[in-house]
């Protein structure tokens, strides 16, 4: 069934794969939903106690608009437009110390309203406070001892001179508790601010606010009054004492500026950097220089005056009295050789000839030891070079750097200059301003809504805390089921197995609950059960995993012990004789075997013995009733491995393939020993069973790994002890299908 519409980016494996993800998140939820309802309850259970059992709380709040003052001048116009901060620095100077502190001594608090604010002292709690306080006593007196012992004299002599701690009154406890329990809220895009106050007594939340505000007010006041006067005689003063400064500074960079003579110095300072720039041009031209001539130098005395080796290198090849002499040697030497067919060796031509030939090598001789002279030279003449633009390069850096100083204190003094005059007038402006400005009040305030008396409490908000409940304890419990999903490691459905590895899931076993269930013999007795099915699903993806035919010969294994593996070699065993099918089961376990138990056979003989030589012959046993061959374990040898992948083995596997139509092999799981890896090379491919919940990713991961190192083929994985939350759709309706043949 196609959907009607359709994404262009979005193609159908996309809708299903995220449709597939949401029934994930469902299938997590209902596999947790222990936890899911846990949290919820609890949470919701301790929001309902804490909410109930909370001592109610009234609140009363007044509303009072802050208008900055501009003046009827408007010279502060311009200045005042737009104050982000303005709202919220009056909100702090509302929540204020001397606010407080005005509150509690206008009302009385410490007297008249005391008991509201603190409790009254019983004669047991005197008791306990006396105790406790003499104990604080003590404990200061032991710590100063030791303090005082370990400082300096002049530190005790400090110590004494400092201020001794006074312990806190009424009226400071309470004004602390006025500050922590008054909101100060600016209303947004207003110039209004909410003052509000809680306290468990309606009445005395309004007198708390109605007394704030008018504090406020007078808070204002005082400090327009004592600072207004302050402020001109501080400007004053201050004005006289950078005028002294600027009047300094300037003295002093005129003077500076006469000692050095920075009028000619700056003219030297844009002529420095050509010359250092020239400089360094020379120096890296004679650097160059000097390592050509050094290479050709080492090429030279590497030649050991060879003149046959000089002659080779590119400087002497290229001189053309060198070319002039060598042609001149090569005509000398023809000359010799057809002499030498006309004459002796004593003949005067001949002699004549050899000794022109003698000096024309010498004089060969004498060129090259005038090229290998000029080079030393030419090299001597490179490094005195360098060295002494070396020396000049660094004479003018320093002269460079020492100007360069000249002019950075120059700007630094020029500097102060100019912040000495900034400050000064800025402080000539200021003091004209406060003396226009001083008989303004900086802040109007009106108060626009009274506090009133509260007949409902604002705390605890029962409705909203129930809401809160429901809400933060259903996504605390979804949220810990997923985190503990998460956390779990362990293999559990058959789409892990798939998109993580790229197995094929042959199919998946249900997992039985009660002790009485038998899984060995459960498909036995109900055939028509889910759990047959599901072995009947397995049978039928496993006869279809091979093109041409289905595998004969496979072999059933597991990662580690108790997943399942021997309950699926019976089941499956049995499915595939259905149809009149010859099944050969073989039991090599040889560490461990269970099989002859499963079918209740004797294990005195079985492959063991036939593998170890003690019998010619193996015996295959007939389970009565049953269309299933038995081959038990035999004997614990001493070297299962051994007898596994011998030869022998081999013959036993391709003798019996001939007369059985299936051959099921169960083998030790692969994490335990290394019979599986063994064996999987015997035959035509292997099965894995995965304990659902209980086979962790790692050691699947492992297993898996190892097996395809070996090249050993993997037919498909079988999952086992799937919980019924945890099975797909396919195999619900198999479940209901069968139930009334289970009934």
């Amino acid at each position: 069934m196609q959907n009607s519409y359709s994404d262009p980016n979005l193609g159908s494996d996309d809708f299903e794969t995220s449709e597939i993800d949401l029934r994930s998140y469902v299938r997590v939820i209902q596999k947790r939903w222990v936890i899911v309802a846990t949290v919820f309850i609890v949470v919701v259970l301790v929001t309902i106690v804490a909410t109930y059992t909370a001592q109610p709380i009234y609140s009363s709040s007044s509303l009072v608009l802050l208008e900055k003052n501009r003046g009827k001048s408007r010279l502060e116009s311009n200045y005042f437009y737009y104050d982000p901060d303005f709202l919220d620095t009056q909100a702090e100077i509302i929540k204020s110390e001397n606010v407080a502190k005005k509150v509690v001594e206008n009302l009385h608090l410490s007297k008249r309203y005391k008991h509201y604010f603190l409790k009254e002292k019983t004669e047991e709690t005197s008791i306990f406070d006396s105790v406790k306080d003499q104990f604080k006593t003590v404990l200061k007196n032991v710590s100063a001892f030791f303090k005082s012992s370990k400082d300096s004299p002049e530190q005790q002599r400090f110590a004494d001179a400092t201020i001794t701690y006074k312990p806190k009154t009424d009226e400071d406890i309470i004004a602390e508790m006025i500050q922590g329990g008054l909101k100060v809220t600016p209303v947004k895009n207003t110039k209004i601010v909410s003052i509000s106050y809680e306290n468990k007594d309606p009445a005395i939340a309004k007198l708390v606010v109605d007394a704030v505000v008018k504090a406020y007010m007078d808070e204002m006041l005082d400090i327009k009054l004592s600072t207004s006067n302050y402020s001109l005689k501080w400007m004053t003063a201050k004005a006289a004492e950078e005028r002294d400064k600027l009047e300094q500074s300037e003295r002093e960079l005129q003077q500076f500026m006469r000692d050095n003579d920075l009028v000619t110095v700056e003219n030297r300072l844009t002529i420095l950097p050509q010359k250092l720039s020239e400089f360094g041009r020379q120096l890296s031209t004679a650097e160059a220089e000097r390592k050509e001539l050094e290479d050709l130098l080492k090429q030279v005395l590497a030649t050991n005056n060879n003149p046959d080796a000089l002659e080779k290198l590119p400087v002497f090849a290229s001189k053309e009295v060198l070319k002039n002499i060598r042609e001149r040697i090569y005509k000398a030497s023809k000359n010799i050789l057809e002499l030498s067919k006309k004459y002796g060796k004593k003949h005067p031509i001949m002699i004549r000839a050899k000794d022109e030939l003698r000096i024309l090598k010498e004089e060969k001789q004498f060129e090259i030891n005038r090229i290998v002279s000029t080079i030393e030279n030419s090299y001597e003449l490179a490094v005195s070079k360098q060295k002494s633009l070396k020396e000049l390069l660094g004479t003018t850096k320093a002269e460079t750097l020492n100007l360069n100083e000249k002019f950075m204190q120059y700007s630094i003094m020029k500097r102060e200059v100019d912040s000495n005059r900034v400050l000064f007038d800025t402080l000539q402006s200021g003091i004209k301003k406060q003396g226009v400005t001083e008989q303004s009040q900086n802040v109007n305030i009106w108060v626009i809504k009274k506090a009133t008396l509260s007949a409902v409490p604002s705390k605890p908000n029962k409705k909203r805390n129930f809401l809160l409940s429901i809400v933060l304890g259903l996504f605390g419990g979804v949220g810990l089921a997923f985190f503990i999903e998460y956390l779990d490691n362990t293999l559990n459905t058959t789409r892990q197995i798939e998109e993580r590895y790229g197995l094929t899931v042959l199919g998946s076993i249900e997992e039985l609950n009660g002790k009485e269930i038998n899984i060995e013999t459960h498909v036995l007795n109900k055939p028509k059960s889910p759990l047959a099915e599901s072995y009947r699903l397995i049978r039928t993806a496993l006869l279809l995993s091979s093109a041409e035919r289905p595998p004969k010969l496979m072999l059933i294994t597991s990662m580690s012990k108790s997943e399942g593996k021997s309950a699926t070699v019976v089941n499956l065993a049995r499915m595939l004789a259905q149809g009149q099918k010859k099944v050969l089961i073989i039991d090599c376990d040889l560490r461990r075997s269970r099989m002859h138990l499963l079918f209740e056979v004797s294990n005195e003989s079985g492959l063991s013995s036939y593998l170890s030589g003690n019998t010619n012959e193996c015996s295959v046993l007939d389970i009565q009733g049953e269309q299933v061959s038995l081959i038990p374990a035999g004997p614990v040898p001493p070297d299962p491995s051994e007898l596994l992948g011998s030869q022998k083995m081999k013959l036993l596997l391709d003798e019996l393939v001939e007369k059985y139509d299936f051959i099921v092999l169960d083998s030790p799981p692969i994490g335990a020993v290394t019979d599986s890896l063994t064996l999987s090379q015997l035959v035509e491919g292997l099965i894995l069973v995965v304990k659902a919940g209980s086979t962790t990713m790692e050691m699947f991961e492992g297993g898996v790994k190892i097996l395809q190192d070996i090249h050993a083929r993997i037919l498909g994985v079988v999952l086992n002890g799937v919980r019924s939350q945890d099975k797909n759709t396919y195999q619900f309706g198999y479940t209901t299908y069968y139930a009334k043949d289970e009934e």
